[in-house]
Formats: structure tokens, sequence, C-alpha cells
């Protein structure tokens, strides 16, 4: 899985009135990933997604797909390129099975009547076959934008928030689906505003933020390098201070005297280790405690102390027409 698919180099798109929304970007993708795109609103997810897809001319930069430069000889990668994107850009009044047919023709190939049924079949979408696009439910909606997207076979499909607005259990469904993508030899690239579809899913993670990649890294490693162990231990009796012994440990006492919280470890289970020896000190100073509550940072930690302020105002992402 290390042959790339996919390269930005120095990508860069600043759009008419000075809006950088990617600045110097450097990524390479694998061949048969799962990555995942992380970052809040007007980060550049979109704007990256569709530079590469087309949709957006760069300012500056190279892009190659399967070995093809996108500036020279788009059309050959882009045959290659699938993309299911946010929004519902398809006739309403079309049914399944022809809208989807369609996709498959605007890239020049044959018809495959086999071809399209194993398609709708895997997204749970034949018994609808005959059924115009506007009278599915949401989740069937965002099902068709994916049986477009693989129509034509791709061999790099990016999905961008594929499961936004979709309620839990279709978004199960989803990640389903996804995998089995994956296990077809399909390369997937996604974006999300849920978290916990990178902590499912993906492979690789990436974090940007006003249109900088702010970190790459296999998502064990991301958790491990970053993720922290937090502790909440119950005092049976309230204490006024912290005693001495215990100023070896990253621990505070709230001001209720009786709730110590333990904040360490680096994600190689140390924080765990650290808190089972702050046990034993307590106990050694007699001091006994009820309650015992210890968690893992888990991805959604890490992406918020990255990007600093979770407040922090981003503008609107847009990607015009190029």
């Amino acid at each position: 899985m290390s042959e790339p698919i996919l390269e930005l180099s120095g990508l860069t798109k600043v759009f008419p009135g000075g809006l950088k929304a990617l600045d110097n970007v450097d990524l390479t993708i694998k061949r048969g990933e799962i990555f995942a795109l992380l970052g809040p609103n007007g980060a550049g997810k979109t704007t990256l997604i569709g530079a590469v897809c087309g949709l957006v001319r760069p300012t500056a930069g190279t892009i190659r797909a399967f070995g093809h430069d996108l500036a020279s000889d788009w059309r050959a990668a882009r045959a290659r390129i699938g993309l299911v994107p946010q929004e519902l850009s398809t006739d309403m009044f079309e049914p399944v099975k022809q809208a989807v047919a369609y996709s498959r023709g605007l890239f020049g190939l044959p018809p495959d009547d086999a071809r399209i049924e194993e398609i709708l079949r895997s997204l749970s979408l034949w018994d609808k076959r005959d059924t115009r696009i506007m009278a599915l439910s949401g989740g069937m909606k965002r099902r068709v934008l994916i049986a477009k997207a693989l129509a034509h076979e791709p061999d790099l499909l990016f999905l961008d928030e594929p499961t936004a607005g979709v309620d839990v259990e279709l978004r199960k469904g989803m990640w389903q689906q996804i995998d089995a993508m994956r296990a077809r030899g399909v390369t997937v690239i996604l974006t999300t505003h849920y978290i916990e579809e990178a902590e499912e899913m993906a492979d690789r993670v990436g974090i940007i933020r006003g249109g900088k990649i702010l970190m790459v890294d296999e998502k064990a490693a991301m958790m491990a390098r970053l993720g922290r162990t937090e502790a909440y231990l119950t005092l049976a009796e309230p204490l006024t201070a912290l005693p001495a012994d215990l100023a070896r440990f990253p621990v505070e006492l709230h001001e209720d005297g009786i709730t110590l919280c333990y904040r360490g470890g680096d994600g190689t289970g140390k924080g765990r280790a650290e808190v089972a020896e702050l046990t034993k000190a307590l106990l050694a100073a007699g001091i006994d405690y009820v309650g015992l509550d210890v968690r893992e940072s888990s991805l959604e930690d890490i992406f918020v102390s990255l990007l600093g302020e979770e407040g922090e105002e981003t503008p609107p992402e847009e990607v015009p027409a190029a």
C-alpha cells in the first residue's frame, strides 16, 4: 500500500479578492488507502478536492494522479477519479438506474447493465432502480451520488462530507460500503465533520486549517504520539491542599476538595501506568479514594487541540467555477 496514486506539490489557490484557500499544500496519497481529511469550515477541504477534480484551477503548484500531470494530461487522469459531492446535482426527475447509467456514459464507457445492477445492489438501491430521485429519502439520495461516482469504475474516489445530514444507522451502513470499496481496490479520500468516521475507517489522517496542512500521519501513530490519559479520582474525604509527595504527578485538586484530576501520558500506555502509581502514592499518604474514571484522548481531542480554540471563526468554504 505504498505506491502513490496522487501527489500534490506546492498546491496553492487564491480566489479573486485575495482569499487564499490553499497555501502551498504538499500531500501524497497511497494506493488502496482510506485517507481522511479533517478541518473546520473554510479550511480548504472542498477547494482541494475541486482542484484535483478539475472544478478549481490552481494558482500555483502541481497535481499528479496515476503518474499524469493534471495540468497537461488532465483527461487521462480524470477518467479514473470519482467524486461524491456534498450537494445533489442531478436531474431529480430521473429514475435511479437511468441516472447512474448516464454517469457511466459521460466518461465514454459502453453500457453495462450487469455492472450498474452490481453497484445498485451493493448500495441497497436495486429495489429503487425505477424510482425518481426526487422521491427518495435523504440517505438514499446520498447513495445515488455514490452510485453515480462508481459508475465509471474509478480507482480514486473523493467523498466530500458523505454522511452529512444522515442518521447514525445510515452512517454506519455507509462506512461498511466505503470499506467494501477499499476491498475492491478503490483508494478513498473523504472529508468529514464526523471525526468518529475517521477514527472508525481511515488508515491515515490529515488535518487542514486556513489552507495549510497541519499534520498527516497514520491514525494509530497520531493517536499514540499526541494522545493523553485523563483520570478523575473521587476522594473519600476532602483535602484542602495536595500533599508534597504528589507533586511529581501531573495532577490538580478541584475546588470541591474531593476530585483529583490527572492529565498526562503520551498515548503509549504510560499514562495508565502513572495513574496506577498515583493511586499507590495516595494510599501510602493515607488518602483513600472511592471512585476512579480513566479515559484515553480520542482523535477528536487531538483534532481540537491542534486547531486551538474551538470557537475560532473561519470563513465559509466556497468553490467557485474555475
